[in-house]
């Protein structure tokens, strides 16, 4: 673990040169205009196992996944590498459930973000150069002003296994559970102003060397870099991931662009909907002693919370399956020589729709 000499000098040095880093940039941010394109809700639960191969309710960047018996890794062997995979759907409210090992090495950062196209966020993230702990995170309407709503957790090696992480966010809390642990409840009353994360969320995961050279200084000694590419490859790998929107609907738009929760529509559904779609959230105890606060940039997988904010609904007549796969909705009934037809339409169409996050 840090000293607490070291985390006073990350404070400083991250406070200076982290706002350079951390881009807070959407091509439609709506509390900046009221003709955003409104965003795929996801209206359900689903249960991907990646051990499974690959779904196309996520699209890749930053570098190619590879999928195998430890479900999709990402890995990254050298500078630029920030493979990743992003939800072409959206949650509003909801809860995200994700099997994760992390990956080691000095300045690697394995992530687990949920981001708004007005720059609402909410993190895990993981620092290889320490096994022992995770940080938690939140961030509000991209406001990085001040870096002082991260906390470390101390945890059990969470390189050599894979560890059940959990965020369950609605309009009143937000709760990050490790292994049925709860290490950190925000309540909506207790964020700094303006900064509650409650508009509709993409979920993204991925690895990133914070510790590269080309990063700003803070950045790079906040993941307690500098990376040594020659001491990898460095991986990181996602079992399974298991979403639940607690609102319905096909589609989640802004009312107004004031980005308060109230103001979101469902279209063909309600908001808060399928708030028990979850069940209960259960823990089976909660972390005890304080975590300290300290200085964890915004921006998630690659330091930048740079996105676009294309967005479109599922083609009309596909429909998503509780196993994360977007099918035609008479796809029972279609014979196999209809698979590679499905393929190219499928890909042809998210290829002008597609959302690409640096």
């Amino acid at each position: 673990m840090r000293s607490s000499a070291w985390r006073c000098v990350a404070v400083a040095a991250a406070l200076l040169s982290c706002r350079a880093t951390a881009q807070t940039y959407t091509s439609c941010n709506p509390l900046q205009s009221s003709s955003c394109p409104a965003d795929t809700a996801l209206g359900m639960t689903i249960d991907v196992d990646f051990t499974q191969g690959e779904v196309n309710s996520f699209t890749k960047s930053g570098g190619e996944p590879t999928y195998g018996s430890d479900g999709v890794t990402f890995t990254v062997a050298k500078s630029g590498d920030s493979p990743q995979l992003t939800s072409v759907f959206y949650i509003m409210f909801g809860r995200v459930e994700i099997s994760l090992k992390a990956a080691p090495g000095d300045g690697i950062v394995s992530s687990f973000v949920l981001q708004s196209d007005d720059l609402d966020e909410i993190d895990w993230e993981w620092l290889g150069a320490d096994a022992t702990e995770v940080q938690s995170n939140y961030f509000g309407k991209g406001i990085t002003s001040s870096y002082n709503r991260g906390q470390f957790h101390e945890m059990g090696n969470n390189q050599d296994g894979f560890v059940t992480y959990v965020v369950d966010w609605t309009s009143d809390r937000i709760v990050w559970t490790i292994d049925g642990t709860a290490v950190r409840t925000l309540e909506a009353s207790d964020a700094e102003t303006n900064q509650y994360p409650q508009t509709p969320m993409q979920v993204k995961f991925g690895a990133w060397s914070g510790g590269d050279s080309s990063n700003a200084e803070g950045t790079i000694e906040w993941a307690r870099g500098p990376t040594d590419y020659s001491k990898g490859p460095f991986s990181m790998s996602v079992k399974s991931v298991k979403i639940t929107d607690y609102s319905t609907g096909h589609s989640y738009s802004y009312g107004n662009t004031s980005g308060s929760w109230q103001s979101i529509k469902s279209n063909g559904g309600e908001i808060n909907g399928n708030l028990g779609g979850a069940g209960t959230l259960t823990t089976t105890a909660v972390a005890s002693g304080s975590t300290a606060t300290d200085t964890v940039p915004a921006g998630g997988i690659g330091g930048s919370s740079t996105q676009s904010a294309d967005s479109s609904n599922l083609p009309e007549g596909w429909v998503m399956t509780s196993t994360g796969k977007i099918v035609p909705s008479s796809s029972t009934v279609l014979r196999p020589v209809f698979s590679t037809i499905f393929i190219f339409t499928l890909c042809a169409t998210f290829a002008s729709t597609r959302r690409f996050w640096p």
